[in-house]
């Protein structure tokens, strides 16, 4: 019995000789496990195109943040175009419909360098359901979002058919604009139009937010308009053209389609670009 006490008093001897080697005592807490790093932020712009998953509180989901870049030219200190699709498509949509390559085009032929930048939205860019605000996202999230990954503000805004609708209302709030231009633009010239389309629940509504009914709030930042003329908005995109001043208009034929806005595209990237460094 002796024997095994003792032994147990060198083992207990041994422990604490060992814990106090290591700066320690059987009380001591050990240390737990090593803090969180901070978020890393988003490295700076190198490929023309990148394409990101971000969480916007305003919309109540995870959205597409797309940048496009000229080829070969570095994303530091360009002036930013933000660009908004169309009902049924998404920011991925710029893609196909070849902006990359106008954008790359237009530079090369002696345009100023920009970048474009587009995001998922719906609902006419609008807050037309609770709890779903595209205009809060790009007002109140999509600064931080550019900032952090060193790009500057937005100075132009473009949109096709339903974008050209939000392109117009972001305008609106954003009087340092230097452009805003509209292709294929899905505007209404009466309540009725509006209403048969689906979009807004009541006319006070939709009057709060069309833009062919704000178009003094536009003025004098330059407005570009581009729109086939078998297109079914063309009345309302004739109506924008004489209304917002100073413009710059083109009606040619085509229609509502891919084929058509991809044919313009090189002519709206020019016209960005020439009011952006104008």
């Amino acid at each position: 019995m002796g024997k095994e006490l003792s032994r147990r008093g060198f083992l207990a001897a041994g422990a604490s000789v060992a814990l106090t080697a290591a700066g320690c005592s059987a009380d001591t807490p050990q240390p737990g496990p090593p803090a969180a790093p901070p978020p890393v932020k988003p490295a700076a712009l190198t490929s023309a195109v990148t394409v990101e998953r971000v969480v916007s509180a305003a919309r109540n989901q995870t959205v597409d943040l797309v940048f496009m870049l000229p080829e070969g030219v570095s994303a530091t200190d360009l002036p930013v175009c933000l660009a908004l699709h169309g009902r049924g498509a998404n920011a991925r949509n710029f893609l196909t419909l070849g902006l990359p390559e106008a954008l790359t085009r237009v530079v090369r032929d002696g345009t100023p360098p920009f970048a474009v930048v587009a995001i998922d939205g719906d609902h006419y860019w609008v807050e037309t359901e609770p709890g779903d605000d595209p205009q809060r996202m790009l007002s109140q999230e999509l600064p931080a979002w550019l900032s952090n990954r060193n790009l500057r503000q937005p100075s132009a805004v473009f949109g096709i058919s339903m974008g050209a609708f939000g392109a117009l209302r972001y305008a609106r709030d954003h009087h340092d604009l230097r452009a805003a231009t509209a292709c294929s633009p899905a505007l209404f010239t009466s309540w009725g139009d509006a209403k048969a389309r689906k979009v807004f629940e009541t006319r006070e509504e939709w009057e709060a937010n069309e833009p062919l009914r704000h178009l003094d709030e536009l003025k004098p930042m330059p407005v570009g308009v581009w729109c086939g003329t078998s297109d079914p908005f063309v009345k309302a995109a004739r109506k924008l053209a004489q209304g917002a001043s100073p413009v710059d208009s083109a009606f040619a034929p085509g229609g509502h389609t891919d084929k058509y806005w991809k044919q313009v595209m090189p002519d709206i990237m020019a016209f960005t670009g020439r009011h952006l460094r104008g």
